[in-house]
C-alpha cells in the first residue's frame, strides 16, 4: 500500500517497514509470548495490502467555508488533512470525495459537522454516519436524502441525544466460509471486525479446531452478534453464547435467523454474569426457559477485549475439555495462558493480521485439556 500521509497521519504506525516485515515482526512477536506454553508451528493468516477496513472515522476540519477530513498526526500533538486513505474499503473510498464536495457546496450539511464515520462491506454497501452539534431538522434530512440518492449510500444524522436514520441503520456482509456464504447485518455504532478478509480466515481456523473437538455443545463468552458462533454452531449440538450488549445480541439473533441456524441461545450476560450463572451462585430471569443443566459443554470459545479474561471465567472454563481462545491483545494472552496452561496444553496457535501497518495483532490458541 502507498498513501502520501505515510509519516504524518498518526494511523499507521508501520508507514516505512514493506508488508511482509511488518508480518514477520508480529509473528515473532505472538511467537515470543507463547513460546512458554507452545513451540510449535504458528499458523499465519496475512491481510490484503490495501483497501481491508471496513470502518473508517474522521474528523472534519473547518477552515472558512471549507471541509476537509483529518486524522490525528504521527506525533499525537495535532492533526493531518487527509486527502486519501488507501487502507479503507472500495465503498468508502469511492464516496470520500462525493461526500466531502457535497459537504462543501451545502452550507445546510456543513453546518457544525465535526465527524463522519463510514462502515461498509464487500458486498458494496456503504453506511455513513454524519456527527453534529447542532440539532437536526427537516431542511437537513431534505438535503441528506438527497444525498443518500447521489452516493447509492445509507446515511445516518447524529447530534447530542438525536439519531436520525433515513433509511437503514446497518450494511450487510457475507463470508464465504468453508463452502457456504454466511450473512451478518452490522449496525452502526455496533461491535464489528474491522477486516472482512482475515475475518473469514479467523473464523474457517476457529471451525476446523471446533471439528476436532468431535461435538458436544458449546459455550462461547464475549459472542458479539455471532461473528463466530454461527458458522461454528453446526459443529456442536447446542450452543450456549453470551455478551454483555444488548445491541449486540438483538444484531446476533438477527443473523441467526439470516443463517437459518436453529441450535443457538443468545443470552445477554457479562463474563462474570455468565460464570454466577453456570455455578448455580444466582438466577437470571434471562436465562428463563434455557435448561442449563441439559448442556453438555465440550468446548468453550472466548475472545475478550484487550485486557482479557477476567479470573473467575478463567477459573470457569478450565472445567471445559477445549478451549478456543481468540485474543485481540497477546500480552493478556499469555498472562491468562499462564493459568489456563496449568490444566490444559495448547494444541494449535495463529497470528491473524487485521491491522496492517500497525502494531495490532490477532492471535488464537487451540487447547485440550491435559
Amino acid at each position: 500500500m502507498e498513501c502520501r500521509h505515510f509519516g504524518e497521519c498518526g494511523s499507521c504506525t508501520l508507514y516505512g517497514m514493506p508488508y511482509p516485515a511488518q508480518l514477520e515482526e508480529k509473528t515473532a512477536r505472538v511467537r515470543e509470548l507463547l513460546a512458554p506454553f507452545y513451540g510449535g508451528a504458528m499458523d499465519c493468516y496475512a491481510s490484503p495490502t490495501s483497501h481491508y477496513r471496513a470502518r473508517a472515522e474522521f474528523r472534519i476540519w473547518h477552515e472558512g467555508e471549507r471541509c476537509d477530513y483529518a486524522m490525528g498526526n504521527l506525533a499525537k500533538d495535532g492533526h493531518v488533512l487527509i486527502t486519501e486513505c488507501p487502507k479503507v474499503l472500495e465503498p468508502i473510498a469511492e464516496r470520500m470525495d462525493p461526500l466531502l464536495e457535497a459537504v462543501n457546496a451545502s452550507p445546510e450539511l456543513r453546518r457544525r459537522l465535526f465527524g463522519v464515520e463510514f462502515l461498509a462491506a464487500t458486498t458494496g454497501e456503504c453506511l455513513v454516519t454524519m456527527l453534529y452539534h447542532r440539532r437536526l431538522e427537516a431542511p437537513w434530512m431534505e438535503e441528506a436524502r438527497a444525498l443518500e440518492e447521489r452516493l447509492g449510500a445509507s446515511i445516518l444524522g447524529r447530534s447530542r441525544k438525536q439519531r436520525e436514520v433515513l433509511s437503514r441503520d446497518y450494511v450487510t456482509e457475507v463470508l464465504e466460509i468453508g463452502g457456504r456464504s454466511y450473512r451478518y447485518r452490522h449496525y452502526e455504532g455496533g461491535f464489528t471486525q474491522p477486516n472482512p478478509f482475515v475475518n473469514a480466515r479467523m473464523i474457517a481456523w476457529a471451525r476446523e479446531r471446533a471439528a476436532e473437538a468431535g461435538g458436544g455443545d458449546l459455550l462461547e463468552a464475549y459472542c458479539g452478534l455471532g461473528n463466530f458462533t454461527i458458522p461454528l454452531a453446526e459443529r456442536f449440538g447446542k450452543v450456549l453464547a453470551t455478551e454483555v450488549s444488548k445491541n449486540s445480541i438483538r444484531a446476533a439473533k438477527e443473523n441467526c435467523a439470516l443463517n437459518g441456524v436453529e441450535n443457538i441461545a443468545f443470552v445477554r450476560l457479562s463474563s462474570q454474569e455468565m460464570t454466577q450463572a453456570l455455578r448455580g451462585e444466582r438466577p437470571f430471569r434471562r436465562l428463563a426457559g434455557i435448561d442449563l443443566a441439559g448442556y453438555d459443554f465440550s468446548t468453550v470459545l472466548v475472545d475478550p477485549p484487550r485486557a482479557g479474561l477476567d479470573g473467575a471465567t478463567r477459573e470457569l472454563i478450565t472445567g471445559i475439555e477445549h478451549i478456543l481462545y481468540i485474543s485481540c491483545n497477546p500480552e493478556t494472552l499469555a498472562r491468562d495462558l499462564e493459568h489456563l496452561t496449568r490444566t490444559h496444553e495448547v494444541l494449535r496457535a495463529a497470528v491473524f493480521d487485521q491491522f496492517p501497518y500497525t502494531g495490532h495483532v490477532e492471535s488464537g490458541v487451540w487447547m485440550r485439556r491435559r
